[in-house]
Order: C-alpha cells, then sequence, then structure tokens
C-alpha cells in the first residue's frame, strides 16, 4: 500500500513542480474516467481529508476556515481541506516535502452533497480555473432510463472544455480502455470486501479503510488492478489457514457512516478487546462500481453515479443493509452520526428504529465527527460500545 500511494503522490508532485501535466481536480465519486482517458493527472482534495483527520491537524485548520465566514458546522473535509493551500501550511510538504498540485480544471459531482459544490465553487473562484459539475438526481428508487440519459449527456458536454484544457482530444477508445480497467479494480476491490463473509474474518473494517486507497485515487490504472489482484490473493491465503483479524471472534459488526479518523487505532484496538469484528461498511463498499461497462462507458459511468448509496431512497437503502446483513452473517450495526457529513448518515429519520421492527437487527448510534475531534466524546463512546457489545454477547 505505501509503495502504491507514493507513486501516485511522487507523480502529483512531479507535475505539481514541473507542470508536465495537466491536472484535474476531482470528486472521488466523479468522472475519472473520463479525466483519465484524456491524460489529466487526476487529484482527489477528499484523499487529502483523511490524512488531515489521520494526523489530527483538521480541528486547527478549521478554526482558520472560519475567518473566510464559513459556519464551523460546515463539513470539515472541505474546510480543513482549503486552508492548508493558501496559508502555506500543507502538511505533505511539511513531512514529506511533496507538493500537491494546484488544478487546470475542477470536476465535481453532486451525488455526494452540496458541500462539494461549494467546496469547488470556492476553488474555482480563488484560483481562477473552469469547473464543471454532474448533477446526480437523489432519493433515488428503481433507477430510469431518462436519468441515465441525463447524466450520460452532462457527461458528454463536458468534452469540448476537457479538450480545450488538456490539448487532447476525446479518444472513446481510451474511455473505453480506462473504463475497463476501473471495472476490473472495482471487482477485485468488491471480491477483498467479500473475504470477510467467511467465518472467522481474515480482515476488519479498520483494515480495509486503509487499503481503500487505489480504488478511489487510482480508478482507470493498471495499478489498481494489480494491487487488488496481490490483496486478494493474500487474503484467499489467509481464509485458507483459518486466520482470524479478531482472535476468537465471536460477535461480527457492520458500521454505517463515515470513520472516525482520528480515533481508528483506538477503536480496532476496543473492538478486538471484546472479541468482535467490525466486517462491513456501507464506507468501504460505497466504492464497488460494477455497473462501469466499456461496451458503453457513458452509460456505464451514469448507472454507478446514480447507483451510489447516498443517492438511493429508504426503500433501496433498507433491501441493501437486509443484505448485507445475510451476506456478512452480522450480529448488530452502528451508525455513526457524524454533525459535518449528514448526507453520509442514515440514521436520522428513523431508518436505525426500522431496521430493529422490520428486520430484527439490533442497533446503536454513535455521535460526532470524522475528523473535528471537537464533536467528539470519547468516554461516552466507548461507554456506548461496550455497552452495546455485552448486550449482544447476552443475545448471541
Amino acid at each position: 500500500m505505501m509503495e502504491t500511494m507514493k507513486g501516485y503522490f511522487l507523480e502529483l508532485d512531479k507535475a505539481a513542480k514541473s507542470r508536465f501535466r495537466k491536472i484535474a481536480w476531482c470528486t472521488s465519486i466523479g468522472p475519472a474516467e473520463l479525466l483519465h482517458s484524456m491524460g489529466f493527472l487526476v487529484y482527489f482534495p477528499e484523499n487529502h481529508g483523511p490524512l488531515l483527520g489521520l494526523s489530527r491537524t483538521s480541528g486547527d485548520l478549521m478554526l482558520n476556515y472560519t475567518a473566510e465566514g464559513f459556519s464551523r458546522d460546515v463539513r470539515v473535509l472541505p474546510a480543513s481541506d482549503s486552508r492548508p493551500y493558501f496559508s502555506g501550511k500543507i502538511p505533505s510538504r511539511q513531512t514529506y516535502g511533496l507538493e500537491i498540485p494546484l488544478p487546470d480544471v475542477l470536476v465535481y459531482n453532486s451525488n455526494q452533497n452540496r458541500d462539494v459544490k461549494d467546496w469547488f465553487t470556492w476553488y474555482a473562484q480563488k484560483l481562477k480555473k473552469p469547473i464543471l459539475e454532474v448533477i446526480t438526481p437523489s432519493n433515488i428508487g428503481d433507477i430510469k432510463d431518462d436519468e441515465l440519459s441525463g447524466i450520460s449527456q452532462q457527461l458528454r458536454d463536458m468534452i469540448p472544455t476537457l479538450e480545450k484544457v488538456s490539448g487532447n482530444k476525446f479518444d472513446e477508445d481510451r474511455l473505453k480502455e480506462t473504463v475497463a480497467l476501473s471495472r476490473q479494480s472495482s471487482e477485485l476491490w468488491e471480491a477483498c470486501l467479500q473475504t470477510s463473509a467467511f467465518l472467522p474474518s481474515p480482515w476488519s473494517f479498520f483494515d480495509q479503510i486503509l487499503h481503500m486507497g487505489p480504488a478511489i485515487v487510482l480508478r482507470g490504472t493498471n495499478e489498481a488492478v494489480d494491487y487488488y489482484n496481490l490483496l486478494l490473493k493474500d487474503l484467499q491465503k489467509k481464509i485458507k489457514v483459518g486466520f482470524s483479524a479478531v482472535e476468537h471472534e465471536a460477535l461480527r459488526i457492520y458500521w454505517d457512516g463515515m470513520p472516525i479518523w482520528g480515533k481508528l487505532r483506538g477503536l480496532e484496538k476496543l473492538f478486538r478487546s471484546m472479541n468482535s469484528c467490525v466486517v462491513a461498511s456501507t464506507y468501504c463498499n460505497s466504492w464497488v462500481y460494477n455497473q462501469f461497462d466499456e461496451d458503453d462507458p457513458f452509460k456505464g459511468m451514469a448507472r454507478a453515479f446514480s447507483e451510489f448509496i447516498m443517492v438511493r431512497d429508504d426503500d433501496y437503502k433498507e433491501f441493501y443493509i437486509k443484505n448485507m446483513f445475510r451476506n456478512f452473517r452480522v450480529n448488530g450495526m452502528i451508525h455513526f452520526d457524524a454533525k459535518t457529513c449528514p448526507n453520509k448518515n442514515s440514521n436520522r429519520f428513523c431508518m436505525p428504529e426500522g431496521f430493529s421492527k422490520k428486520l430484527g437487527i439490533s442497533t446503536l448510534t454513535l455521535t460526532g465527527d470524522l475528523h473535528e475531534l471537537y464533536f467528539y466524546n470519547e468516554k461516552q463512546t466507548v461507554t456506548k460500545i461496550e455497552a452495546f457489545i455485552e448486550q449482544l454477547m447476552k443475545w448471541n
């Protein structure tokens, strides 16, 4: 993992210093395949956010962000990510000597939340660079052909601007090759995640989020395909010898919501100490795009964007969780209600109660934030988890 991600950031660093390639900034569930196919190096600012969260520097940067006039309740990813560029205090520069390249064009997809539009628009205005958008419908039940056609046309409408910025003509064969690589790496990532269905699980949610980087930033590349081929083989070997991520695994937990980036190690130790393995999550499965189709690349991308769990309706989410519970043989579910990322929370409109009543699923809701530890009460969180696990132990 370290070498794979290092290669990605070193190439970005080289581009930042020499400008040998045009740079596109893209949201993580945006049209990266189209950008790669047109010769752009693609940078995902969201990937910078977890780095800030893991280093626990988001809070300090957040204080600076309020000086721009933004609320502290705004999503922490844009808040903590944006300020370093204009203060000069970029963690990757200070720690590793690596630069993060400024964009030639910014591209976002609205299927995550409203904040990405505000985030990227703020950058585009500050940097005076063109910005392109994909507007994906929300609250989708059954996906309709006219919705897919609308998204496909939005992607096609980007091409003239991308040709102008990149200096390259659009090549559909190149796009098909890139989409095929994304499909392959995504299917391999899904296969890796599915290994947690085995008893005992060979890895946990806390391992998975550290291995999901290539599924996001290296989509459409051979490097991602090679990485997940190796990872899958390693996981299959662990299953064969009976390796268990949690010794004496007794309970299997499903995590719904964002990770708490600054508390991963402590939470992993807590669950392990209680013989409980967090085997699956909505978060890690959000980057499974098996809908990509190189034979019809635009429609395949449109379907992948439309099937993203955040834009689906509650009936679909209930169906999805039910299948995940059965597949991974889960004993209980934890919702993490991230204060500054409400769009990735499925617990605010009676869904936990619905899971309990309709599906017989035991649930626990934790509160806090994915980055801003100001909103996180560690003692309360630990006490809640301990009580929940003890309760599940009695029932199982």
